[in-house]
């Protein structure tokens, strides 16, 4: 097989393959039918046209035998007056009317006889279109069941070309997702290490450590100094001076107890002597 017959071959493989994907089984049937009942029109129309035919002969027919008896009666006339001649041009003309209504007799047979064959075929195609009708019908609800069917089945398996788009799609989402996520959690670790320096600033991570260190210390030494000036003392004395306070309030406590039970005494002092006299 030549360069050429091979190219042909695959080009019409290709081709092939693209027409059977492409055609749909409903619309082949619906075109031959259609097609079908085409030819029986134009069957329907031929005899239309034979049976029109027919009858122009039949006219032509009735006409020449009305000319046959024209002739009958002046070749009659013709005799009476003694006229011989012209009896015999009656009959010649006769004679030719009948060869012509023989010769119309012939054709008119013939297009009967072919109009009967035409009717009878129209008969037969009918049927056939008939049951091609039937057999469509039965053929393309079949096909659409089975392509109702073959959606669904591919629907839940998920192997049909627009379920594996939208699966395709939901893996892309995911994964662009993920890919978000991981590159915001590897922002923020580098952002908290401080691998992102400030575009604006000289200084790097020791920098704004020793930077914290001093602020720390000289906030501390301005706290000393305010304790200084209002005479509350270090933070290392404040502990002594908050321990002496809460045994004052715990002493103080106890006197107003001892001073509540001996005025609750007293009133029940009273209460007796009243209830004796």
């Amino acid at each position: 097989m030549g360069i050429l017959s091979r190219a042909s071959y695959v080009v019409r493989s290709k081709l092939n393959s693209i027409l059977n994907r492409a055609e749909d089984p409903s619309e082949s049937l619906d075109y031959s039918y259609e097609q079908m009942r085409d030819e029986l029109q134009d069957v329907k129309q031929g005899i239309a046209d034979l049976t029109t035919q027919k009858k122009r002969l039949e006219i032509q027919k009735r006409r020449l035998e009305e000319n046959v008896e024209k002739h009958n009666e002046q070749a009659r006339e013709a005799v009476q007056q003694d006229r011989d001649d012209l009896a015999r041009k009656a009959l010649e003309k006769k004679k030719s009317k009948m060869t012509q209504i023989e010769d119309l007799e012939t054709q008119i047979a013939e297009l009967q006889n072919t109009q009967d064959q035409l009717v009878d075929k129209k008969d037969e195609l009918q049927g056939r279109i008939e049951e091609f009708r039937t057999k469509k019908e039965t053929m393309k609800a079949r096909y659409e069941a089975a392509e109702a069917s073959t959606r669904v089945s591919e629907a839940m398996s998920g192997v049909g070309d627009e379920m594996g788009d939208v699966a395709r799609s939901i893996e892309r989402a995911e994964e662009r997702t993920e890919e978000m996520e991981a590159r915001s959690q590897a922002m923020d670790e580098l952002q908290d290490t401080g691998a992102f320096d400030d575009a604006l600033s000289d200084e790097d991570e020791i920098d704004r450590e020793l930077s914290s260190g001093r602020t720390d210390r000289e906030v501390d030494a301005e706290l000393e100094t305010l304790r200084a000036e209002m005479g509350k003392g270090s933070a290392d004395d404040g502990g002594d001076v908050d321990a002496d306070a809460a045994d004052a309030a715990t002493e103080s406590d106890d006197l107003v107890d001892e001073e509540v039970e001996a005025e609750l005494e007293e009133l029940q002092q009273e209460d007796d002597a009243d209830a004796s006299n």
